[in-house]
């Protein structure tokens, strides 16, 4: 029942939200919505990180650690994007930059938005899952061109025309490895997409079909993941959508691709006797290094968080790729303190863009003295994302380096810790220069209101508690769902 209620509770709530005329009751109950999905995500996580894996419907429905752990993510952040949403959309709605039927629209596509993200966790058929996947481009690409904007909808467009092409690749490599599957697993044919069936027989798949779908969905997925050289999508969308999609966007949508990116990795990696790791190095050092310099010349605040994002995928892959159990870990830990900061850093941003009226980085300074309590957080999230000691991602890019050197790869990891220091020192110069300096004449009246801020709190709390100790239950679910990966786990 937990896993029906896991879908009906966004959908419904994005029905109604969108359909209902006052604004006070759509705000609400899409809230209410959200923290049930929230509380249904973390009953879920309970049952399953105690050693059960739900599995219904004939594997229709099937969520084990690793699906749980991007369960509870996407509705954590969810849920704070919502929350966030109702302060940030009641100044829109102030300042007539929407409409109240605009609002409903929003409201609709958001929830749908996680529902598709949820469906893409929750299933064993690779086939499903490259739908749900396809299913979160054409929703999400509606809240990129929300605001309608030329700028907006240009980014939606190439952001669909990316991702279609993404998925198409993706679809390609599905293809391989299920007829890879075919000839090991035997009658049953529609056995051959399912994840499980396909772990249990890896060792027996053809190792040129299962490199060669891999590579496919690598590219494919990794595109919807913004993993260089195909990132090229990812800064317009972010920077155009509104700021809690973009915290959506960044903070779990990125996430998903990649966890059904991992989902393939792990079949690959017993077939290919451990070297599809390689593949995956190669990608996340290309997307850090990528980043590198567009972080160094940005001048757009939103545009400057996205193309750390880029960096923030490539450093999770990187991880996987060296693999091992300490890397595994770094890789989920890095991605649960990337999900929290990210959000936390884009809900600062749509603060400051509606205070400034501007994301462009030189229109904006004395954050700290206009804006006391978003000047604190941003600065606080920004040095965290940046990967600033003693910081919760401070901890995991360290924990990724020494099981660099523990693989025997000290060039990944020297790699690595090179290409940080170089992000790390201009997103603080650009961070800083924000955060201080004299406040312009001209800056809008917008008060950080009481929604925004419970939704900031949310990871800021969590930024705090990991980077001054990993709870235990933190940590215990990142090693169980990293142990997924290594095909020991469930």
């Amino acid at each position: 029942m937990l896993a029906i209620a896991l879908f009906i509770v966004p959908f419904i709530t994005g029905i109604i939200s969108g359909l209902v005329r006052s604004t006070k009751v759509a705000d609400i109950f899409q809230v209410i919505g959200s923290i049930a999905t929230l509380v249904i995500a973390l009953c879920i996580g309970n049952h399953v990180f105690n050693g059960e894996v739900i599995s219904i419907y004939a594997s229709l429905i099937y969520i084990d650690a690793l699906g749980a752990f991007n369960i509870i993510l996407i509705s954590l952040v969810g849920c704070a994007a919502a929350i966030y949403s109702v302060g940030y959309m009641r100044y829109e709605l102030k300042e007539k930059v929407i409409t109240e039927s605009q609002l409903g629209k929003y409201y609709f596509f958001f929830h749908f938005f996680i529902l598709t993200m949820l469906i893409v966790s929750a299933v064993d058929n690779l086939g499903l899952l490259w739908v749900g996947i396809e299913l979160t481009t054409l929703v999400s690409a509606m809240l990129v061109a929300f605001y309608g904007t030329q700028h907006s909808l240009e980014a939606a467009w190439k952001y669909l025309i990316m991702g279609v092409v993404g998925i198409g690749f993706a679809l390609l490599g599905i293809v391989f490895i299920y007829l890879s599957g075919l000839h090991s697993i035997g009658e049953e044919q529609s056995a051959a997409l399912q994840w499980t069936e396909l772990m249990r027989v890896a060792h027996t798949l053809n190792p040129k079909w299962v490199e060669i779908g891999f590579i496919f969905i690598l590219i494919g997925f990794g595109t919807k993941a913004g993993l260089a050289p195909m990132h090229f999508w990812l800064p317009d969308a972010h920077s155009q959508a509104p700021a809690p999609v973009s915290a959506v966007l960044s903070g779990v949508l990125l996430n998903t691709a990649l966890y059904g990116l991992f989902r393939v990795f792990s079949i690959a990696n017993i077939a290919l006797q451990g070297n599809a790791g390689e593949y995956l190095i190669v990608f996340g050092l290309l997307s850090i290094s990528v980043t590198v310099p567009f972080i160094m010349v940005q001048h757009d605040l939103k545009r400057m968080l996205a193309f750390s994002s880029v960096e923030h995928m490539g450093i999770i892959t990187l991880a996987v790729g060296i693999g091992g159990s300490l890397g595994l870990y770094g890789a989920f830990l890095h991605m649960f303190n990337h999900s929290m900061g990210k959000s936390l850093l884009f809900m600062s941003a749509g603060n400051i863009a509606q205070k400034y009226h501007s994301k462009y980085i030189e229109r904006i300074s004395g954050v700290i003295r206009a804006m006391p309590w978003t000047g604190g957080i941003f600065l606080f999230a920004a040095l965290a994302v940046a990967g600033a000691p003693p910081f919760s991602i401070f901890i995991s890019e360290f924990t990724i380096m020494m099981a660099g050197v523990e693989a025997e790869k000290l060039w990944a990891s020297c790699a690595l810790a090179g290409l940080v220091v170089l992000i790390f020192a201009g997103m603080t110069y650009y961070v800083v220069r924000m955060a201080f300096g004299e406040i312009p004449t001209r800056i809008g009246s917008k008060t950080t209101d009481v929604w925004m801020k419970c939704a900031m709190l949310i990871p800021f709390i969590f930024i705090v508690l990991c980077g001054i100790y990993v709870p235990e239950f933190i940590q215990d679910s990142i090693c169980i769902a990293a142990s997924v990966l290594e095909g020991g786990g469930k």
